[in-house]
Protein backbone atom coordinates (compact mmCIF):
# COMPACT_ATOMS: atom_id res chain seq x y z
CA UNK A 1 0.00 0.00 0.00
CA UNK A 2 1.40 3.40 -1.03
CA UNK A 3 0.00 6.40 0.80
CA UNK A 4 0.12 9.94 -0.55
CA UNK A 5 -0.82 12.91 1.57
CA UNK A 6 -2.61 16.08 0.49
CA UNK A 7 -1.78 19.17 2.53
CA UNK A 8 -3.83 22.31 3.10
CA UNK A 9 -2.68 24.68 0.36
CA UNK A 10 -2.45 28.46 0.55
CA UNK A 11 -5.44 29.31 -1.65
CA UNK A 12 -5.00 33.04 -1.18
CA UNK A 13 -2.07 35.39 -0.82
CA UNK A 14 -0.12 34.46 2.28
CA UNK A 15 -3.08 32.98 4.20
CA UNK A 16 -2.00 30.79 7.11
CA UNK A 17 -5.14 28.77 7.89
CA UNK A 18 -8.52 27.61 6.60
CA UNK A 19 -11.58 25.95 8.11
CA UNK A 20 -12.85 22.69 6.63
CA UNK A 21 -16.52 23.36 5.89
CA UNK A 22 -17.51 20.12 4.18
CA UNK A 23 -16.02 16.80 3.07
CA UNK A 24 -17.31 15.44 -0.24
CA UNK A 25 -15.59 12.06 0.17
CA UNK A 26 -15.24 9.43 2.89
CA UNK A 27 -12.63 6.74 3.64
CA UNK A 28 -12.86 3.99 1.01
CA UNK A 29 -14.12 6.30 -1.75
CA UNK A 30 -12.28 6.35 -5.06
CA UNK A 31 -10.93 9.74 -6.14
CA UNK A 32 -9.42 10.95 -9.40
CA UNK A 33 -6.97 13.70 -10.25
CA UNK A 34 -8.82 17.04 -10.17
CA UNK A 35 -11.83 15.78 -8.20
CA UNK A 36 -13.10 18.19 -5.53
CA UNK A 37 -12.76 16.49 -2.14
CA UNK A 38 -13.69 19.28 0.28
CA UNK A 39 -14.76 22.87 0.71
CA UNK A 40 -12.75 25.18 2.97
CA UNK A 41 -13.23 28.74 4.15
CA UNK A 42 -10.29 31.10 4.34
CA UNK A 43 -10.18 34.65 5.60
CA UNK A 44 -11.30 35.73 2.14
CA UNK A 45 -13.74 33.21 0.71
CA UNK A 46 -15.04 29.66 0.54
CA UNK A 47 -12.99 27.53 -1.85
CA UNK A 48 -13.34 23.97 -3.17
CA UNK A 49 -10.11 21.93 -3.12
CA UNK A 50 -9.38 19.33 -5.84
CA UNK A 51 -7.12 16.34 -5.12
CA UNK A 52 -4.04 16.23 -7.42
CA UNK A 53 -3.81 12.43 -7.80
CA UNK A 54 -5.85 9.22 -8.19
CA UNK A 55 -6.47 6.61 -5.53
CA UNK A 56 -8.67 5.45 -2.66
CA UNK A 57 -9.31 7.65 0.36
CA UNK A 58 -7.41 6.25 3.32
CA UNK A 59 -8.12 8.83 6.01
CA UNK A 60 -9.74 12.22 6.55
CA UNK A 61 -7.35 13.68 9.08
CA UNK A 62 -9.62 16.47 10.34
CA UNK A 63 -13.41 16.56 10.77
CA UNK A 64 -15.65 19.29 9.39
CA UNK A 65 -15.51 22.52 11.34
CA UNK A 66 -11.78 22.24 12.12
CA UNK A 67 -9.44 25.16 11.41
CA UNK A 68 -6.24 23.79 9.87
CA UNK A 69 -2.89 25.51 9.30
CA UNK A 70 -1.60 25.80 5.75
CA UNK A 71 0.83 22.93 5.12
CA UNK A 72 -0.87 20.41 7.41
CA UNK A 73 -2.03 17.09 5.96
CA UNK A 74 -5.82 17.01 5.65
CA UNK A 75 -6.39 13.78 3.70
CA UNK A 76 -4.35 10.68 2.86
CA UNK A 77 -4.96 8.54 -0.23
CA UNK A 78 -3.88 5.01 -1.10
CA UNK A 79 -2.46 5.33 -4.61
CA UNK A 80 -1.08 1.78 -4.80
CA UNK A 81 -4.37 0.09 -5.64
CA UNK A 82 -4.41 -2.16 -2.56
CA UNK A 83 -7.14 -1.86 0.05
CA UNK A 84 -5.99 0.08 3.11
CA UNK A 85 -4.87 -2.19 5.92
CA UNK A 86 -6.55 -1.61 9.28
CA UNK A 87 -4.41 0.28 11.77
CA UNK A 88 -2.83 -1.98 14.39
CA UNK A 89 -4.12 -1.45 17.91
CA UNK A 90 -1.52 -0.15 20.36
CA UNK A 91 0.01 -2.77 22.63
CA UNK A 92 -0.78 -0.76 25.74
CA UNK A 93 -2.35 2.58 26.51
CA UNK A 94 0.08 5.43 26.55
CA UNK A 95 0.58 7.22 29.86
CA UNK A 96 -1.65 10.16 30.58
CA UNK A 97 -0.16 13.27 29.07
CA UNK A 98 -0.93 16.93 29.35
CA UNK A 99 0.35 18.46 26.09
CA UNK A 100 0.74 22.20 26.16
CA UNK A 101 -1.97 23.78 24.03
CA UNK A 102 -1.21 26.60 21.66
CA UNK A 103 -3.26 29.76 21.54
CA UNK A 104 -5.98 29.85 18.92
CA UNK A 105 -3.90 32.16 16.77
CA UNK A 106 -0.70 30.08 17.12
CA UNK A 107 2.42 30.56 19.27
CA UNK A 108 4.01 33.96 19.57
CA UNK A 109 6.35 34.77 16.72
CA UNK A 110 5.05 32.00 14.50
CA UNK A 111 5.62 32.58 10.80
CA UNK A 112 3.24 31.50 8.00
CA UNK A 113 4.25 28.21 6.48
CA UNK A 114 4.86 27.72 2.79
CA UNK A 115 2.64 25.65 0.56
CA UNK A 116 3.72 22.03 0.62
CA UNK A 117 5.60 22.29 3.93
CA UNK A 118 4.10 21.10 7.16
CA UNK A 119 4.45 22.50 10.63
CA UNK A 120 6.08 20.83 13.60
CA UNK A 121 4.10 17.98 15.06
CA UNK A 122 3.83 19.78 18.39
CA UNK A 123 2.07 22.68 16.69
CA UNK A 124 -1.04 20.59 16.15
CA UNK A 125 -1.41 19.45 19.76
CA UNK A 126 -4.47 20.62 21.67
CA UNK A 127 -5.23 20.26 25.34
CA UNK A 128 -7.99 17.68 25.72
CA UNK A 129 -11.18 18.85 27.41
CA UNK A 130 -12.42 17.00 30.48
CA UNK A 131 -15.97 16.07 31.27
CA UNK A 132 -17.03 16.83 34.82
CA UNK A 133 -16.57 13.77 37.02
CA UNK A 134 -14.76 11.73 34.39
CA UNK A 135 -11.19 10.58 34.57
CA UNK A 136 -8.82 12.07 32.01
CA UNK A 137 -8.60 9.95 28.88
CA UNK A 138 -5.26 8.43 28.00
CA UNK A 139 -3.54 9.90 24.99
CA UNK A 140 -3.44 7.34 22.16
CA UNK A 141 -0.32 7.23 20.00
CA UNK A 142 -0.80 8.84 16.61
CA UNK A 143 -1.44 6.60 13.61
CA UNK A 144 1.32 5.92 11.16
CA UNK A 145 0.85 5.53 7.45
CA UNK A 146 2.58 3.06 5.17
CA UNK A 147 5.77 5.11 5.21
CA UNK A 148 5.94 5.37 8.98
CA UNK A 149 5.04 9.08 9.02
CA UNK A 150 2.44 10.66 11.24
CA UNK A 151 -1.00 11.10 9.63
CA UNK A 152 -2.99 12.32 12.67
CA UNK A 153 -4.59 10.98 15.84
CA UNK A 154 -7.45 8.43 15.58
CA UNK A 155 -10.85 10.10 15.46
CA UNK A 156 -13.60 9.25 17.95
CA UNK A 157 -16.14 6.74 16.61
CA UNK A 158 -19.48 8.43 15.88
CA UNK A 159 -22.12 8.37 13.17
CA UNK A 160 -22.46 11.45 10.90
CA UNK A 161 -25.67 12.70 12.61
CA UNK A 162 -23.92 12.50 15.98
CA UNK A 163 -20.91 14.39 14.62
CA UNK A 164 -23.22 17.11 13.31
CA UNK A 165 -24.99 17.33 16.67
CA UNK A 166 -21.64 17.70 18.43
CA UNK A 167 -20.60 20.42 16.00
CA UNK A 168 -23.88 22.31 16.51
CA UNK A 169 -23.54 22.13 20.31
CA UNK A 170 -19.84 22.98 20.31
CA UNK A 171 -18.85 19.67 21.88
CA UNK A 172 -15.40 18.18 21.23
CA UNK A 173 -16.00 14.51 20.44
CA UNK A 174 -12.51 13.65 21.65
CA UNK A 175 -13.54 14.74 25.14
CA UNK A 176 -16.81 12.76 25.23
CA UNK A 177 -16.94 9.49 27.20
CA UNK A 178 -18.47 6.96 24.74
CA UNK A 179 -21.12 4.48 25.94
CA UNK A 180 -22.15 2.93 22.62
CA UNK A 181 -21.07 -0.40 21.14
CA UNK A 182 -17.33 -0.73 20.50
CA UNK A 183 -16.67 2.68 22.01
CA UNK A 184 -19.05 4.58 19.74
CA UNK A 185 -20.20 8.05 20.84
CA UNK A 186 -24.02 8.29 20.97
CA UNK A 187 -26.39 11.25 20.86
CA UNK A 188 -26.99 10.85 24.57
CA UNK A 189 -23.24 11.04 25.21
CA UNK A 190 -23.07 14.35 23.31
CA UNK A 191 -26.06 15.83 25.14
CA UNK A 192 -24.57 14.72 28.44
CA UNK A 193 -21.27 16.42 27.61
CA UNK A 194 -23.04 19.61 26.51
CA UNK A 195 -25.31 19.83 29.57
CA UNK A 196 -24.10 22.03 32.44
CA UNK A 197 -23.14 20.27 35.66
CA UNK A 198 -25.97 19.91 38.18
CA UNK A 199 -25.75 22.48 40.99
CA UNK A 200 -24.78 21.21 44.45
CA UNK A 201 -27.49 21.71 47.07
CA UNK A 202 -26.46 24.09 49.88
CA UNK A 203 -25.87 22.60 53.32
CA UNK A 204 -28.07 25.19 55.00
CA UNK A 205 -31.04 27.26 53.84
CA UNK A 206 -30.03 30.43 52.07
CA UNK A 207 -31.89 33.34 50.51
CA UNK A 208 -33.22 32.49 47.07
CA UNK A 209 -30.93 33.80 44.35
CA UNK A 210 -31.69 33.44 40.66
CA UNK A 211 -29.21 31.04 39.11
CA UNK A 212 -27.27 32.48 36.19
CA UNK A 213 -28.29 31.24 32.79
CA UNK A 214 -25.90 28.63 31.37
CA UNK A 215 -23.50 29.98 28.80
CA UNK A 216 -24.05 28.32 25.42
CA UNK A 217 -21.19 26.60 23.67
CA UNK A 218 -19.11 28.93 21.48
CA UNK A 219 -20.41 27.74 18.11
CA UNK A 220 -23.84 26.62 19.24
CA UNK A 221 -26.51 28.97 18.01
CA UNK A 222 -28.97 26.10 18.19
CA UNK A 223 -28.24 25.63 21.89
CA UNK A 224 -30.09 28.82 22.74
CA UNK A 225 -33.40 27.20 21.94
CA UNK A 226 -32.66 24.33 24.34
CA UNK A 227 -32.46 26.41 27.50
CA UNK A 228 -32.91 29.85 28.99
CA UNK A 229 -29.61 31.27 27.81
CA UNK A 230 -29.65 35.06 27.64
CA UNK A 231 -26.53 35.39 25.52
CA UNK A 232 -24.92 33.60 22.61
CA UNK A 233 -21.26 33.91 21.72
CA UNK A 234 -20.36 33.47 18.06
CA UNK A 235 -16.66 33.00 17.21
CA UNK A 236 -15.29 35.52 14.72
CA UNK A 237 -13.32 33.69 12.07
CA UNK A 238 -12.91 33.33 8.33
CA UNK A 239 -14.37 36.13 6.21
CA UNK A 240 -15.89 37.99 9.18
CA UNK A 241 -12.58 38.04 11.02
CA UNK A 242 -10.67 39.31 7.99
CA UNK A 243 -13.32 41.94 7.24
CA UNK A 244 -13.26 43.24 10.81
CA UNK A 245 -9.48 43.53 10.80
CA UNK A 246 -9.45 45.23 7.39
CA UNK A 247 -12.12 47.76 8.34
CA UNK A 248 -10.39 48.68 11.61
CA UNK A 249 -7.11 49.07 9.74
CA UNK A 250 -8.77 51.21 7.06
CA UNK A 251 -10.66 53.43 9.51
CA UNK A 252 -7.56 54.20 11.58
CA UNK A 253 -5.06 54.45 8.72
CA UNK A 254 -6.76 56.47 5.99
CA UNK A 255 -8.24 59.87 6.96
CA UNK A 256 -11.84 59.49 5.81
CA UNK A 257 -13.94 62.35 4.43
CA UNK A 258 -17.55 61.80 3.35
CA UNK A 259 -19.64 64.05 1.09
CA UNK A 260 -23.31 63.69 0.13
CA UNK A 261 -25.51 64.69 -2.78
CA UNK A 262 -29.29 64.32 -3.12
CA UNK A 263 -30.78 64.57 -6.60
CA UNK A 264 -33.59 63.64 -8.99
CA UNK A 265 -32.94 60.23 -10.56
CA UNK A 266 -36.30 59.96 -12.34
CA UNK A 267 -34.86 60.01 -15.87
CA UNK A 268 -32.47 57.16 -15.07
CA UNK A 269 -35.34 55.10 -13.62
CA UNK A 270 -37.27 55.62 -16.87
CA UNK A 271 -34.21 54.57 -18.87
CA UNK A 272 -33.98 51.38 -16.79
CA UNK A 273 -37.52 50.45 -17.85
CA UNK A 274 -36.79 51.25 -21.51
CA UNK A 275 -33.62 49.13 -21.52
CA UNK A 276 -35.51 46.14 -20.14
CA UNK A 277 -37.38 45.90 -23.43
CA UNK A 278 -34.40 46.77 -25.65
CA UNK A 279 -33.38 43.90 -27.93
CA UNK A 280 -29.68 44.55 -27.26
CA UNK A 281 -30.31 43.84 -23.55
CA UNK A 282 -32.46 40.76 -24.13
CA UNK A 283 -31.85 38.10 -21.49
CA UNK A 284 -29.81 40.49 -19.36
CA UNK A 285 -30.71 41.96 -15.97
CA UNK A 286 -31.18 45.74 -16.04
CA UNK A 287 -31.26 47.49 -12.67
CA UNK A 288 -30.56 51.00 -11.34
CA UNK A 289 -27.25 49.65 -9.98
CA UNK A 290 -26.16 48.85 -13.54
CA UNK A 291 -26.56 52.46 -14.66
CA UNK A 292 -25.06 53.75 -11.42
CA UNK A 293 -22.00 51.58 -12.08
CA UNK A 294 -21.80 52.96 -15.62
CA UNK A 295 -22.10 56.51 -14.28
CA UNK A 296 -19.22 55.84 -11.87
CA UNK A 297 -17.04 54.63 -14.76
CA UNK A 298 -17.84 57.77 -16.75
CA UNK A 299 -17.01 59.96 -13.74
CA UNK A 300 -13.72 58.10 -13.22
CA UNK A 301 -12.78 58.82 -16.82
CA UNK A 302 -13.41 62.53 -16.19
CA UNK A 303 -11.62 62.48 -12.82
CA UNK A 304 -8.91 59.79 -13.15
CA UNK A 305 -7.10 60.84 -9.95
CA UNK A 306 -9.99 59.41 -7.90
CA UNK A 307 -8.96 55.91 -9.04
CA UNK A 308 -5.75 55.62 -7.04
CA UNK A 309 -4.02 54.05 -4.05
CA UNK A 310 -1.65 55.24 -1.32
CA UNK A 311 1.73 53.49 -1.15
CA UNK A 312 2.80 54.01 2.47
CA UNK A 313 6.22 52.38 2.07
CA UNK A 314 7.21 54.46 -0.94
CA UNK A 315 5.21 57.53 0.13
CA UNK A 316 3.69 57.70 -3.35
CA UNK A 317 0.26 57.99 -4.91
CA UNK A 318 -0.35 55.17 -7.40
CA UNK A 319 -2.72 56.18 -10.19
CA UNK A 320 -4.58 53.23 -11.74
CA UNK A 321 -5.26 53.39 -15.48
CA UNK A 322 -7.88 50.67 -15.21
CA UNK A 323 -10.98 50.22 -13.07
CA UNK A 324 -11.59 46.98 -11.18
CA UNK A 325 -15.05 47.89 -9.91
CA UNK A 326 -15.86 46.37 -6.52
CA UNK A 327 -19.45 45.64 -5.50
CA UNK A 328 -19.99 45.10 -1.76
CA UNK A 329 -22.08 41.97 -1.20
CA UNK A 330 -23.62 40.73 2.04
CA UNK A 331 -23.36 36.93 2.28
CA UNK A 332 -24.04 34.38 5.05
CA UNK A 333 -20.29 34.31 5.68
CA UNK A 334 -20.04 38.09 6.00
CA UNK A 335 -19.43 41.13 3.83
CA UNK A 336 -17.23 40.55 0.79
CA UNK A 337 -16.21 42.87 -2.06
CA UNK A 338 -15.59 40.99 -5.31
CA UNK A 339 -14.71 43.19 -8.26
CA UNK A 340 -15.30 43.30 -12.00
CA UNK A 341 -11.91 43.26 -13.69
CA UNK A 342 -11.35 46.03 -16.26
CA UNK A 343 -14.93 47.25 -15.89
CA UNK A 344 -13.96 50.48 -17.67
CA UNK A 345 -13.56 48.57 -20.94
CA UNK A 346 -16.94 46.81 -20.84
CA UNK A 347 -20.03 47.75 -22.82
CA UNK A 348 -23.36 48.10 -21.00
CA UNK A 349 -24.47 44.53 -21.91
CA UNK A 350 -21.08 43.16 -20.82
CA UNK A 351 -21.25 45.10 -17.55
CA UNK A 352 -24.78 43.76 -16.92
CA UNK A 353 -23.58 40.19 -17.41
CA UNK A 354 -20.57 40.73 -15.15
CA UNK A 355 -22.76 42.19 -12.40
CA UNK A 356 -25.21 39.30 -12.56
CA UNK A 357 -22.42 36.71 -12.41
CA UNK A 358 -20.74 38.52 -9.51
CA UNK A 359 -23.94 38.64 -7.45
CA UNK A 360 -24.94 35.04 -8.20
CA UNK A 361 -21.49 33.72 -7.30
CA UNK A 362 -21.45 35.69 -4.04
CA UNK A 363 -24.89 34.41 -3.02
CA UNK A 364 -23.76 30.83 -3.63
CA UNK A 365 -20.69 31.41 -1.47
CA UNK A 366 -18.41 30.52 -4.39
CA UNK A 367 -16.52 33.82 -4.73
CA UNK A 368 -12.81 33.07 -5.12
CA UNK A 369 -9.99 35.01 -3.42
CA UNK A 370 -8.80 36.17 -6.85
CA UNK A 371 -12.18 37.80 -7.49
CA UNK A 372 -11.71 39.97 -4.39
CA UNK A 373 -8.15 41.09 -5.10
CA UNK A 374 -6.98 44.12 -7.01
CA UNK A 375 -10.07 46.31 -6.60
CA UNK A 376 -9.65 50.04 -7.35
CA UNK A 377 -13.08 51.56 -6.56
CA UNK A 378 -16.10 50.18 -4.66
CA UNK A 379 -19.87 50.68 -4.75
CA UNK A 380 -22.00 49.65 -1.77
CA UNK A 381 -25.76 49.66 -2.26
CA UNK A 382 -27.37 50.31 1.14
CA UNK A 383 -30.58 51.40 -0.56
CA UNK A 384 -31.73 47.80 -0.95
CA UNK A 385 -32.30 47.82 2.83
CA UNK A 386 -34.40 50.98 2.68
CA UNK A 387 -31.55 53.10 4.05
CA UNK A 388 -31.29 56.69 2.76
CA UNK A 389 -27.51 56.97 3.00
CA UNK A 390 -24.44 56.15 5.10
CA UNK A 391 -20.76 56.93 5.63
CA UNK A 392 -18.99 53.93 4.09
CA UNK A 393 -15.50 52.84 5.15
CA UNK A 394 -12.89 52.52 2.43
CA UNK A 395 -11.99 49.12 1.13
CA UNK A 396 -8.27 48.70 2.02
CA UNK A 397 -6.00 49.75 -0.84
CA UNK A 398 -8.59 52.00 -2.49
CA UNK A 399 -9.04 55.77 -2.40
CA UNK A 400 -12.84 56.06 -2.56
CA UNK A 401 -16.12 54.22 -2.05
CA UNK A 402 -19.64 55.24 -3.12
CA UNK A 403 -22.74 54.39 -1.04
CA UNK A 404 -26.04 54.34 -2.93
CA UNK A 405 -29.13 55.17 -0.90
CA UNK A 406 -32.75 54.15 -1.35
CA UNK A 407 -34.62 55.56 -4.36
CA UNK A 408 -37.92 57.03 -3.14
CA UNK A 409 -40.82 58.98 -4.58
CA UNK A 410 -40.62 62.44 -3.01
CA UNK A 411 -41.93 65.98 -3.64
CA UNK A 412 -39.32 67.76 -5.75
CA UNK A 413 -39.15 71.07 -7.61
CA UNK A 414 -39.14 70.13 -11.30
CA UNK A 415 -39.39 72.82 -14.00
CA UNK A 416 -40.56 75.36 -11.45
CA UNK A 417 -43.31 73.19 -9.95
CA UNK A 418 -43.40 70.77 -7.04
CA UNK A 419 -43.97 67.30 -8.43
CA UNK A 420 -43.50 63.71 -7.23
CA UNK A 421 -40.08 62.58 -8.47
CA UNK A 422 -37.73 59.65 -7.83
CA UNK A 423 -35.03 60.97 -5.50
CA UNK A 424 -31.92 59.38 -4.00
CA UNK A 425 -28.79 60.29 -2.04
CA UNK A 426 -25.22 59.25 -2.80
CA UNK A 427 -22.41 59.33 -0.24
CA UNK A 428 -18.77 59.35 -1.26
CA UNK A 429 -16.05 58.53 1.29
CA UNK A 430 -12.48 59.17 0.19
CA UNK A 431 -8.93 59.09 1.51
CA UNK A 432 -8.00 62.72 2.13
CA UNK A 433 -4.28 61.95 1.77
CA UNK A 434 -4.65 61.64 -2.00
CA UNK A 435 -8.14 62.96 -2.75
CA UNK A 436 -8.76 66.57 -1.75
CA UNK A 437 -12.16 68.20 -1.34
CA UNK A 438 -12.21 69.61 -4.86
CA UNK A 439 -11.54 66.28 -6.55
CA UNK A 440 -14.00 64.41 -4.34
CA UNK A 441 -16.70 67.02 -4.93
CA UNK A 442 -16.20 67.11 -8.70
CA UNK A 443 -16.34 63.32 -8.94
CA UNK A 444 -19.50 63.03 -6.83
CA UNK A 445 -21.16 65.87 -8.77
CA UNK A 446 -20.33 64.14 -12.06
CA UNK A 447 -21.90 60.84 -10.93
CA UNK A 448 -25.07 62.68 -9.89
CA UNK A 449 -25.13 64.69 -13.13
CA UNK A 450 -24.96 61.54 -15.26
CA UNK A 451 -27.77 59.89 -13.32
CA UNK A 452 -29.92 63.02 -13.35
CA UNK A 453 -29.47 63.35 -17.14
CA UNK A 454 -28.44 59.88 -18.41
CA UNK A 455 -27.88 61.18 -21.95
CA UNK A 456 -24.48 62.17 -20.55
CA UNK A 457 -23.60 58.48 -20.63
CA UNK A 458 -23.21 59.14 -24.36
CA UNK A 459 -22.01 62.75 -24.49
CA UNK A 460 -19.38 62.30 -21.75
CA UNK A 461 -18.13 58.89 -22.92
Amino acid sequence: MTIREFKMPDVGEGLTEAEILKWYVQPGDTVTDGQVVCEVETAKAAVELPIPFDGTVHELVFPEGTTVDVGQVIISVNVGGDAPAPAAAPAAPAPVQEPVAEAEEGPAGRQPVLVGYGVAASSTKRRARRTAGAAPAAVVPEQLNGHGTVTGAPKPLAKPPVRKLAKDLGVDLAAVVPTGPDGTVTREDVHRAAAPAAPVAPAAPAPAVAAPAPTPAPAALAAVAQGDARETRVPIKGVRKATAAAMVGSAFTAPHVTEFVTFDITRTMKLVEELKSDKDMAGLRVTPLLLIAKAVLVAVRRNPEINAAWDEAAQEIVLKHYVNLGIAAATPRGLIVPNIKDAHAQTLPELSKSLSELVATAREGKTTPAAMQGGTFTITNVGVFGVDTGTPILNPGESAILAVGAIKLQPWVHKGKVKPRQVTTLALSFDHRLVDGELGSKFLADVAAVLEHPKRLITWS
